[in-house]
């Protein structure tokens, strides 16, 4: 029987997680990330409830709902969530949106959580994590084309990050 080296084991993990795996090697080896980093991945919540809830409150609002898809293991994933903890995200989202994190698993290994959610708005697959889907009162995916783009999030811009979220604050105004 052979046995990988540490080497080729973390090549053969790196290529069944995705981005966010060798990237997590990465960011484990500097002294600290360029971004903020927050676990808000909750495993154990109602997913479905909580989407369902954030669209009602919506439909009440106008504001459109942000689902943040992603999971605690995945550093691009914290690092969204950091983001959107920060005095300057928390007020854009309280002021446009409705925002409920999904634990998603680790989909790209057969683990995936709550993949219903993005099936309801047209996404078959999750290539990576985090996702992140802008939803209108009415249920509309306003961003299918980039929804599932978000696998380099630990590595954009505070600034670009914010001019995408803000642009879709201004759809809900």
């Amino acid at each position: 029987m052979r046995h990988l080296t540490l080497p080729a084991a973390l090549v053969v993990a790196t290529s069944l997680l995705g981005g966010c795996a060798a990237a997590d090697q990465r960011v484990a080896q500097t002294a600290a990330p360029a971004h903020p980093e927050a676990r808000s991945y909750d495993a154990a919540s109602d997913a479905s409830a909580d989407v369902d809830a954030a669209l009602a409150r919506a439909a009440q609002s106008g504001r459109n709902v942000l689902i943040v898809m992603g999971g605690n293991w995945c550093h691009d994933s914290r690092a969204l969530a950091g983001w959107l903890e920060t005095p300057r995200f928390a007020a854009l989202v309280e002021q446009n949106f409705d925002l409920v994190f999904v634990n998603i698993g680790m989909p790209q290994t057969g683990d995936g959580h709550n993949l219903e959610i993005a099936r309801r708005y047209g996404l078959e697959e999750l290539p990576g994590t985090p996702n992140l889907l802008v939803v209108a009162p009415d249920g509309t995916l306003l961003n299918p084309d980039t929804a599932t783009s978000w696998r380099n999030a630990a590595s954009r811009s505070e600034d670009a990050i914010f001019t995408e979220l803000q642009s879709f604050a201004q759809v809900a105004q």
